[in-house]
């Protein structure tokens, strides 16, 4: 795994990776605070892993997207984190998808 390296500006902080992406945080307008990002790692590690996965299967993934969201319990504590799936598939993989279901699994409506 690789760093991250997260040093205050004048403007308030940046984050910089090894492979020279940087991503500006602070409160202020158009800007992510340190949570959002938090959140935003969340979302993006859980499309990341189901996106190839759904395609290992043969499944096209028409729409793929979380929301990600928390509660937060104090400004340095999160409560609990729920993510949110907004996935739409191709007309001739949602019938096969939602058969092959587990029994006792959530329910779900195909678009």
């Amino acid at each position: 795994m690789g760093s991250v390296r997260v040093e205050r500006t004048e403007d308030g902080f940046v984050a910089r990776n090894e492979r020279g992406a940087e991503i500006e945080m602070g409160s202020g307008d158009g800007l992510f605070s340190p949570v959002e990002l938090l959140l935003a790692a969340v979302g993006g590690c859980n499309v990341m892993t189901v996106e190839p996965l759904t395609a290992k299967r043969g499944h096209r993934l028409v729409r793929l997207a979380v929301e990600v969201s928390a509660e937060k319990e104090s400004p340095t504590l999160l409560r609990s984190v729920t993510v949110t799936y907004d996935v739409e598939l191709a007309p001739e993989d949602s019938g096969e998808v939602f058969e092959a279901s587990p029994s006792g699994s959530t329910s779900a409506t195909a678009r």
